[in-house]
């Protein structure tokens, strides 16, 4: 949006510029400047066709009718004329003003009439007419028309307050959660502020004297979220001149430091917080509408009410509402988790009032805990998906938190880089959802279970999460009272729960050191088997980038390996170059070829090989996801497993010629690249903490090569730069492992130096170090 002209030293412009003014103030004071701005404007128009007999009034809707305008906003007005009037030249003097101002303009003239009509067949229009203030104009007119258009919404209630849930619904399947969500958008997203405007339209649906769907106390109780999310997006506005409410990774930490945040964390917690406490709320207000419409229609229907339904000695099941039975003493510990473990089978929602007496009533498990109680939590997650709810209904009156007090930390704990698309706290309970599904892939399901809900306990306590974890998972199972073999194992998952994803994209999988270093940490097929449920349960609860098709083989590829090693059998034969690719480099020709998302090259070996395939591939943004590479009498084979973008399915043939080109030193690789960079910006992406460029030399790993793990930000280029210094360092690349995580990139290069070795002289590597951290910081 364009800055509106300033009227005066307190106009639009004025107040988007006063550093005085933060958050949510700003929404209100814009929207005052701006009605004053507008009166001093097109007011004289009005004026004039009151004084020559015409009834008009000119009327703010929707979100600036509730005095609320963001900087991006559109600026929504609506002209209201008698019946018969001629406004055509009015709605010019007023429209064209606002539009020469830069505004957004959400425009509309109709009659009172026009607008009821309208209002009854479009939810927009009749939630829009439920906030008007006058601006200028016969007031009668404008009452008229707020009159009418609440009275209708409160006549027509039945048929609107189901429709509103339905639209309320299908916008958060698509716009996600405000609470959970790395990058949520503000207004829409399940949670969010337009949630709370439903709330608000539900509210002034009742009629006097009814039973309201949303209490007063309820409403008050928004007040806070509606603060924190509003004062949000209007600084994201405010900061980046757009009108978009999806709050960025790149904006977060300007929008905290705007809002006096100590930095971006704190921000998102605050936002997850008033997201959770939203949604919390529209949860139980549409379960009322949803109880109403079903009884409702079996009245008109003549059907009688379902009968009460017991699901568990003190619980029953009410048309889809978990309840307490009559004389049932809530001071049993063991019953938040008997409701939650009953809530998930039943998919049920859990009464209010119910979970109110248990947040204030039911005292904390013994030590060790019963075990009725292990086995209710471990029966709730087995249930999957829906422990998710039902666990969640638990923390959000500190049940959760007060069954385990190591999870209050996590509690709404951001995880600010791209590759992570939830809270911590969501991410256990995705984590459990998922690993559900595989429980029949390990001997000891509950231990699997246990393992995902617990894998990452540590991250909200200080220090390395995994290693906090450890000592957390030992007291939490010692305070269960699991056998101590049963804690041995849960901390070993933890310990481990990194192994083989890290493994098997970052480490050569033919290499039979790799896979002895994987049996010896492991131990036994049955913790095998139990670190590759948690692994492709936590990969795919972390995000897309974390498990696909590839990582799914690679890992795969290593456990079969581990578990024939430790059944006895061997590691398995280097499987490159494979027979076909052996008689391609014996042909000593060469090849450049694409076969989905493989691309063989076959050329006469030289320095800096590899590094011109890259650079040629990075033009197109095409990723390097593997790389494994053989050299023989003079001629090397390249096998490099790519991806990314559209390049490869758009133009093939284009990508494998520049290739030849790359290799004929007919294009100039490092001068394009830095015109790609100019063109689309050094980062593909800002990260919230972009990680500092190191290398990691590790000699153990493998019997014949060095493994220089090289960790930084991602950029264009990268992999071509850190190649191109291997290259001028004379070492020759083995294979390479290149993984994308979020922002970041962890490439893994196995290496050998001129004399075909390993690399000790420890002044070499400090030099290669040296060479890899400086390449990074090229553009190209």
């Amino acid at each position: 949006m364009t800055t509106p002209p300033r009227p005066g030293p307190d106009g639009p412009r004025g107040v988007l510029a006063d550093p005085a003014l933060v958050g949510a103030a700003v929404a209100t004071a814009f929207a005052r400047a701006v009605d004053t701005w507008l009166v001093q404007t097109v007011g004289p128009a009005v004026r004039d066709a009151l004084t020559a007999g015409h009834r008009v009034a000119l009327v703010a809707v929707g979100g600036y009718g509730r005095g609320e305008l963001s900087p991006g906003s559109d600026l929504d007005l609506l002209l209201v004329h008698e019946v018969g009037a001629a406004v055509g030249e009015l709605a010019e003097a007023l429209w064209y003003p606002v539009w020469d101002a830069g505004f957004k303009l959400g425009h509309a003239v109709r009659t009172v009439e026009e607008a009821r009509r309208l209002a009854a067949d479009d939810l927009d229009t009749a939630t829009s007419l439920l906030h008007t203030r006058l601006l200028v104009g016969e007031a009668a007119l404008a009452e008229e028309l707020a009159h009418v258009a609440r009275a209708d919404w409160v006549e027509d209630r039945g048929r609107r307050l189901p429709e509103l849930v339905e639209r309320t619904r299908e916008r958060h399947e698509a716009a996600g959660e405000v609470a959970f969500l790395l990058e949520p958008d503000l207004k829409t997203s399940r949670g969010g502020l337009r949630d709370i405007h439903t709330l608000d339209w539900i509210a002034r649906a009742h009629p006097p004297g009814a039973s309201p769907h949303v209490s007063r106390a309820e409403l008050t109780a928004l007040h806070g979220p509606h603060d924190t999310l509003l004062s949000a997006r209007v600084e994201l506005h405010r900061r980046t001149g757009r009108s978009a409410d999806v709050l960025l990774l790149q904006e977060q930490d300007e929008v905290a430091a705007a809002l006096g945040y100590g930095d971006a964390d704190e921000l998102m917690t605050a936002v997850a917080t008033a997201g959770r406490s939203t949604a919390w709320l529209v949860d139980a207000v549409t379960h009322r509408i949803d109880l109403e419409t079903r009884r409702r229609g079996r009245r008109l229907r003549r059907r009688r009410e379902p009968a009460p339904e017991f699901v568990d000695a003190d619980l029953v099941l009410v048309d889809g509402t978990l309840e307490l039975a009559e004389g049932v003493d809530v001071t049993d510990p063991t019953l938040p988790l008997r409701v939650a473990r009953a809530a998930a089978r039943s998919q049920a929602f859990i009464d209010r009032h119910l979970l109110d007496r248990l947040g204030a009533a039911a005292p904390p498990l013994p030590e060790p805990w019963p075990t009725l109680a292990v086995d209710t939590l471990v029966e709730t997650l087995a249930t999957g998906r829906p422990a998710v709810a039902a666990l969640e209904s638990l923390d959000q009156v500190d049940l959760l938190s007060r069954l385990l007090p190591e999870w209050a930390p996590n509690r709404s704990r951001p995880q600010r880089n791209a590759y992570h698309r939830f809270t911590v706290d969501r991410h256990l309970l995705e984590t459990a959802a998922e690993a559900a599904r595989l429980v029949d892939r390990v001997e000891r399901p509950d231990l699997l279970l246990l393992g995902a809900l617990f894998h990452d306990i540590g991250k909200g306590h200080p220090g390395d999460h995994t290693e906090v974890g450890q000592r957390l998972v030992a007291r939490i199972g010692e305070r269960m009272g699991l056998a101590p073999v049963d804690v041995d194992v849960l901390t070993e998952l933890v310990r481990l729960h990194l192994l083989l994803p890290d493994v098997a994209s970052r480490r050569d999988l033919d290499d039979p050191a790799t896979i002895a270093f994987v049996a010896d940490e492991t131990g036994s097929p049955e913790m095998l088997d139990l670190l590759a449920a948690l692994t492709e349960a936590d990969s795919i609860a972390t995000g897309p980038t974390a498990w696909n098709a590839w990582k799914a083989e690679l890992v795969g590829e290593l456990v079969a390996r581990v578990r024939r090693l430790l059944q006895g059998g061997s590691a398995g034969e280097r499987v490159f170059p494979t027979p076909e690719q052996r008689r391609l480099l014996e042909g000593r020709t060469r090849v450049v070829r694409l076969d989905g998302h493989l691309l063989t090259v076959v050329e006469a070996d030289r320095p800096g090989l590899f590094s011109r395939v890259a650079g040629a591939l990075a033009l197109h943004g095409v990723d390097v996801w593997e790389a494994n590479l053989h050299t023989e009498d003079g001629w090397a084979l390249e096998v490099l497993r790519v991806g990314g973008g559209t390049a490869l399915l758009e133009r093939p043939d284009r990508i494998l010629a520049d290739i030849a080109a790359a290799l004929d030193g007919r294009i100039a690789l490092r001068a394009r690249l830095l015109e790609r960079v100019r063109t689309y910006g050094s980062r593909r992406a800002t990260s919230a903490r972009p990680v500092e460029p190191q290398v990691h030399v590790d000699n153990e790993v493998s019997a014949e090569s060095t493994v220089l793990e090289v960790r930084c930000p991602d950029s264009i280029g990268v992999l071509y730069r850190i190649t191109r210094a291997l290259a001028e360092m004379d070492l020759n690349i083995v294979t390479a492992k290149v993984q994308t995580l979020g922002h970041d990139v962890i490439d893994a290069f196995y290496v050998r130096g001129t004399h075909g070795g390993k690399l000790v002289d420890p002044h070499h590597l400090a030099e290669i170090e040296r060479a890899i951290i400086a390449a990074i910081g090229l553009d190209a």
